[in-house]
């Protein structure tokens, strides 16, 4: 008898470590799949970095935190896209520049705006400023396949309203006409963001197509206050572009290929500094879109003159704009989505309504477009529509100014609002 229950014992004790052993096996490979997901997050977020990210010759140290590269110029990430395998890159149109009959002058004590990483450094020749995508960047977007894309936009049945749905609100001024460019001076503001996942922006439009299709051509181009994307408040200077109503083509600055950089003293998506203040100075930025005549191909210029060209959309990217644009927006533009149950509070412009006027309100100045002959022309008070969708919490108001030299600020309009406040925005 003792020897069986010796053998039963033997038994027993034998098979109790395999099934003891069973819930660890389990944790481990659970700790291994965990171990292999992260490794295979990490080598995709590497991937697409590396892919992002070209090589740089110079890399500068921003005192905002940016890291401004300088890459090779024909070897930017915009050569990546299908359409242009076998674009060269083109030197800037300085004698097809489109003309302006007004004076550009610096008045009302507003003054210029440029970019803080100019501090620290400069790009070589034959290079382009490009700011850095971190992982940091990635990791905020809310999924990769979005990173950098605007979402997807409700159709509209008429212009203007070129944005509208999914919670987007707007204070714009447009004209509709034959045009092949835009030109205004933007002050520029640091707006309150109130959403996660919410941005601010003041910007112009050039588009053509269909407004109920998904043929719709837009660039655009402004500066923009967006913590997701940047990962800081500070306004920066974007552009934009999509040739099918935002579905699946086009991005923010150099996130995806398309637009083609030529400035080695300009990069996109980098901020802009100094910023005006209530009450105090108030700075701001000119920026012209134009096409050029000869080669089709739409330049953008930041700043006044030759040396603020920073590079262009090319005309193998769209199919309406390949010919013009019907139509020009400029105006500001804010995410809602009413958190809390409440109308959002992010800001517009400076925060403050277009009543409020100069040193308060937000402004947009100087208001042409570029005609067939590739000249500036000055845009009639008269040919300008508003639209705000809730005055209440972002509104509008046009006016003409004119100091009998050519000068002033021609057609312009003060915009913007506070989003959220008892009296008129719950």
């Amino acid at each position: 008898m003792a020897k069986r229950r010796r053998r039963w014992r033997h038994r027993c004790c034998s098979a109790s470590p395999s099934l003891a052993a069973v819930p660890v096996a389990v944790a481990l490979l659970l700790l291994l799949a965990l171990a292999d997901a992260a490794a295979f997050h990490v080598h995709v977020q590497r991937h697409d970095l590396d892919r992002m990210n070209k090589p740089a010759v110079r890399s500068i140290y921003s005192a905002d935190g940016d890291i401004i590269d300088c890459v090779p110029r024909h070897k930017q990430r915009a050569l990546d896209h299908p359409l242009l395998a076998n674009h060269t890159v083109q030197p800037p149109p300085l004698h097809r520049m489109p003309a302006s009959s007004l004076q550009q002058s610096i008045s009302r004590s507003s003054r210029r705006a440029w970019q803080t990483w100019h501090h620290a450094g400069h790009c070589p020749r034959g290079t382009v400023a490009v700011r850095r995508t971190t992982a940091a960047d990635v990791q905020r977007a809310r999924s990769l396949a979005l990173f950098g894309r605007k979402n997807k936009r409700q159709r509209r049945p008429l212009p203007p309203d070129v944005v509208t749905g999914n919670g987007h609100e707007h204070a714009i001024a447009y004209t509709a006409s034959e045009v092949y460019g835009a030109r205004a001076t933007i002050s520029v503001w640091a707006p309150a963001i109130d959403e996660a996942n919410g941005f601010s922006l003041s910007q112009l439009w050039i588009l053509s197509g269909s407004f109920n299709g998904s043929d719709l051509n837009s660039i655009e181009a402004g500066w923009q206050v967006s913590p997701e994307l940047y990962g800081d408040s500070r306004p920066r200077l974007f552009t934009y572009w999509t040739s099918d109503a935002y579905e699946a083509t086009g991005c923010y600055n150099a996130l995806c290929p398309g637009f083609v950089q030529t400035s080695s003293r300009i990069a996109i998506g980098a901020s802009i500094s100094p910023v005006s203040s209530v009450g105090g100075p108030q700075y701001d930025m000119t920026l012209l879109v134009w096409k050029d005549p000869k080669l089709g191909n739409w330049w953008l210029s930041y700043g006044d003159g030759a040396g603020g060209l920073v590079g262009y959309w090319p005309a193998e990217l769209f199919t309406h704009l390949s010919d013009h644009a019907t139509m020009v927006e400029w105006g500001g533009e804010v995410v809602n989505t009413h958190p809390a149950g409440a109308h959002t509070a992010t800001q517009m412009g400076s925060g403050h309504f277009a009543d409020e006027g100069f040193g308060r309100a937000a402004y947009f100045r100087n208001l042409e477009t570029v005609d067939a002959d590739n000249s500036l022309a000055a845009v009639p008070l008269e040919a300008i529509q508003t639209m705000a969708e809730d005055s209440g919490c972002y509104d509008i108001r046009k006016a003409y100014d004119d100091d009998g030299r050519g000068g002033g600020w021609g057609s312009h309009f003060y915009y913007g609002g506070p989003g959220h406040n008892p009296s008129s925005c719950p």
